[in-house]
């Protein structure tokens, strides 16, 4: 029998995953994205459909609890969306430093002229 915690679980991955779908549709997000999160919400669906598919996947790569196994997996999978947010800022910290550099340089011309 499924629990309330699984049907909330397949509720909310749904509609996460239905939120990509409208970030690919207005083009906010690449396919590459949009197949990564697709592949995180399709896990969490199956995870909540068959728990005891965590306890199999944990005891093959040799953790002891599925639970410490799905902790696992979403702290590096943090990890790695922190990563990508700190390069896209750093990114769009060097696109803002040059932007400012030519208004500076364009505005400074035209106090000369």
């Amino acid at each position: 029998m499924i629990s309330i915690i699984q049907v909330l679980m397949i509720i909310f991955a749904l509609f996460a995953w239905s939120r990509a779908i409208v970030r690919l549709k207005d083009k906010d997000i690449g396919i590459g994205e949009f197949i990564f999160w697709s592949i995180v919400w399709a896990a969490v669906i199956l995870a909540s459909i068959i728990p005891a598919l965590i306890g199999l996947i944990s005891t093959f790569v040799g953790i002891g609890r599925a639970t410490d196994l799905a902790v696992y997996v979403s702290i590096i999978i943090l990890f790695y969306l922190i990563f990508r947010v700190y390069v896209k800022i750093k990114s769009q910290n060097h696109q803002i430093t040059t932007l400012v550099r030519e208004i500076a340089i364009t505005r400074a011309k035209k106090k000369r002229k």
